[in-house]
């Protein structure tokens, strides 16, 4: 995934922001007919455009504001953008004052951004993520990576552990038994290696978040928590995604 272009993020906002104003109507005098109130820039259908392309751009700089919005109920009439408009005016800060932020308040270490995973994983888990269910998200980037390894082998008749065990075994490839490369096979140290720690590292995934989950099925957990395994989960995706596919000649 490209990185945000902030200058082009920024204006869309701003833009957003603008047109939901809502303005005095024009009763100097002379100007006609005096109305009372406020009316709204642009029309809605203009609104609801610049509304959807503020939402893409907060679900990048402020992921949390989903979480947030669906926690209200739905607001009609002149307050219809009220609650975006805020979150809005938050991203425009987020985004010109980040790097600022993190000097002056001492916190320089990198941010992971679950947008910048394996496009499997946070495809798997976005829709689950964005409602605040951390627990199921995580297990759709499971079930999402365990199917694309699944269609990269052609093997439907495996899953999980066992599908990624053989995957990325170290024995050459067998009729219906293709395998995964992580490097070129020379038959050294290194390239058993790269196989044993894909194998480990899958198991270590099924064994270690996919089982628990299942058994936990009413227990959520905290968004740092799933955010440190989908990270897990998208090196094990990346590992499969750039593995070459090896058959039996």
């Amino acid at each position: 995934m490209s990185a945000l272009d902030v200058e082009w993020a920024i204006t869309s906002l701003r833009e957003f922001v603008h047109a939901t104003d809502q303005v005095a109507y024009d009763n100097r005098p002379g100007s006609g007919v005096v109305m009372l109130g406020t009316y709204q820039r642009v029309p809605d259908a203009k609104a609801a455009e610049l509304a959807y392309v503020a939402e893409q751009i907060l679900d990048r700089a402020l992921p949390e504001w989903r979480v947030a919005e669906g926690k209200r109920g739905e607001a009609k009439g002149k307050a219809r953008w009220k609650h975006l408009r805020d979150w809005a005016a938050r991203g425009i800060a987020a985004l010109e004052r980040e790097a600022e932020l993190q000097e002056k308040l001492g916190d320089a270490a990198p941010r992971v951004s679950a947008g910048d995973f394996h496009s499997w994983i946070w495809l798997g888990a976005s829709s689950l993520w964005y409602s605040g269910h951390y627990r199921e998200a995580v297990e759709g980037a499971i079930r999402k990576l365990n199917a694309e390894t699944q269609n990269k082998l052609g093997r439907r008749d495996l899953s999980e552990d066992d599908l990624f065990k053989q995957a990325f075994s170290e024995q050459p490839p067998a009729p219906n038994s293709p395998r995964l490369h992580r490097m070129k096979d020379d038959s050294s140290k290194t390239f058993k290696s790269a196989q044993r720690g894909a194998r480990s590292l899958a198991e270590g995934v099924f064994a270690g978040i996919r089982n628990p989950l299942a058994h936990e099925s009413e227990v959520d957990m905290p968004e740092q928590q799933a955010l440190e395994y989908l990270a897990a989960l998208s090196v094990l995706a990346r590992w499969v995604d750039e593995s070459s596919l090896e058959t039996a000649s």
